[in-house]
């Protein structure tokens, strides 16, 4: 991790495994002109499952730095908050119930914490969906992956379901560890989801393969393992075979991302349509840069596109 020294400037920090990766590092410096703000980011690296007293450390750093205005947590963002949890003065709804933070802001001496990703991944497949999608079709969601992207966006189903909104039939999650299934089984029963959801234990990706052979057509697969990117690799195999008219969403836009070269090879045979994680980049961090700089940052219309012109640009 390294020393975290003092901030010379208003500073947004990117707690991540390789940030200096990330087009971000590039990417706001453009923004930070667009938008009129002062400020720098910086990237602080953290090892997957780093020790309690790291992620403790990073938070109090952030809190008591005058100059340190909050940040972006990724990979993170569970076990960060499960080791300082008690270090945030206030959190969100979202936070408490999912237990992770991927925003950390100030407000008024107060440390803040919130999780974004049901919104910002909402936002994401909201865009990358057509209107109606779901009733049309009838086509079903399979998550590859049942971390907090993953959890995150089942809320959002929820919550668009209890608004009467256009929701899928049916919701598959698979996961190489139960656990983290039972861990999300208890806040889905917390919640009274109001979204049908099978709970898959997949410990080897040919389980993967079978879950996708029984999906509808114009179906909705997304891999939300962090495969392709943290590490290399695919949840699937390469005998996989999409649904016909599937949409295959990889919530990451960098690394092999061999899940959607996986998709690519299906997409002329099979009319896969292919989407990387770049929306889902540009709705995460103007979500909380908005929240660390108080500011207003609309979700679409004339000022985001501008946004993600810049940002595609950079």
């Amino acid at each position: 991790m390294g020393s975290l020294s003092p901030a010379q400037r208003p500073t947004m920090y990117f707690v991540g495994v390789t940030t200096t990766k990330s087009s971000i590092m590039k990417v706001f410096p453009a923004w930070a002109r667009a938008l009129g703000l002062d400020a720098v980011i910086q990237g602080i690296d953290l090892p997957l499952d780093d020790t309690a007293e790291h992620y403790r450390d990073v938070v109090d750093f952030i809190k008591h730095d005058p100059l340190s205005l909050g940040a972006l947590v990724t990979t993170h963002k569970l076990n960060l908050y499960k080791a300082a949890h008690d270090l945030f003065d206030s959190v969100g709804p979202q936070t408490a119930l999912l237990d992770e933070v991927s925003s950390i802001s100030k407000r008024d001496g107060r440390l803040w914490g919130h999780a974004m990703d049901p919104l910002t991944s909402g936002l994401s497949l909201e865009a990358l969906v057509p209107q109606g999608h779901w009733r049309r079709t009838g086509g079903d969601l399979l998550l590859l992956g049942a971390g907090g992207s993953a959890l995150a966006l089942t809320l959002h189903l929820h919550e668009r379901a209890l608004a009467g909104g256009d929701v899928p039939g049916r919701v598959v999650v698979t996961n190489r560890r139960p656990g983290r299934l039972e861990e999300m089984r208890a806040v889905h029963a917390k919640l009274g989801l109001s979204i049908p959801v099978e709970y898959v234990v997949a410990d080897t990706p040919d389980v993967n393969d079978a879950q996708l052979a029984r999906l509808a057509p114009h179906s909705v697969v997304v891999n939300a393992t962090g495969l392709g990117k943290d590490r290399p690799g695919s949840p699937l195999t390469d005998a996989a075979r999409f649904p016909e008219h599937a949409i295959a969403w990889d919530f990451n836009y960098r690394g092999d991302l061999l899940f959607l070269d996986q998709a690519r090879a299906q997409q002329a045979g099979r009319h896969v349509t292919v989407e990387d994680g770049w929306l889902y980049f540009i709705h995460g961090w103007t979500r909380v840069i908005a929240e660390v700089f108080a500011l207003d940052i609309p979700t679409q219309g004339p000022e985001f596109d501008r946004l993600s012109a810049l940002a595609a640009q950079a």
